[in-house]
């Protein structure tokens, strides 16, 4: 569960900067120059072409937080339905502090007359 939830938290921060890239670039015009870095190199690429890749990235980032979702949810439900298996495994034995006696039963005293 630990590892989804890191996993989650990392795609959670590049949907942010990607968000944040996707809004300074909304601020650009056709005149301003746009670097992308590759490895230590920076290497000039065009502003629609930047915008496009950052639509793209927001789209796969988007859909693998849905995808870690549906994965975390599945993970939940598989293990409230082992609790409710053991649960009613546990249910279904004797109880100890009464014995045999099963659920339900009842226990009668009876007193001795003197």
């Amino acid at each position: 569960m630990s590892k989804s939830m890191s996993g989650r938290q990392k795609l959670e921060a590049q949907l942010t900067e990607n968000n944040i890239m996707k809004e300074e670039m909304a601020l650009l015009d056709g005149s301003n120059v746009v670097f992308k870095l590759l490895g230590h190199v920076l290497v000039k690429q065009e502003l629609g072409e930047a915008r496009a890749t950052v639509g793209k990235s927001l789209d796969y980032i988007t859909a693998e937080i849905n995808q870690n979702s549906r994965e975390t949810v599945a993970q939940l439900q598989q293990e409230f339905q082992r609790a409710q298996v053991a649960r009613q495994g546990l249910l279904g034995r004797p109880d100890p502090v009464l014995g045999g006696l099963g659920r339900g039963s009842r226990v009668y005293t009876v007193a001795n007359k003197m």
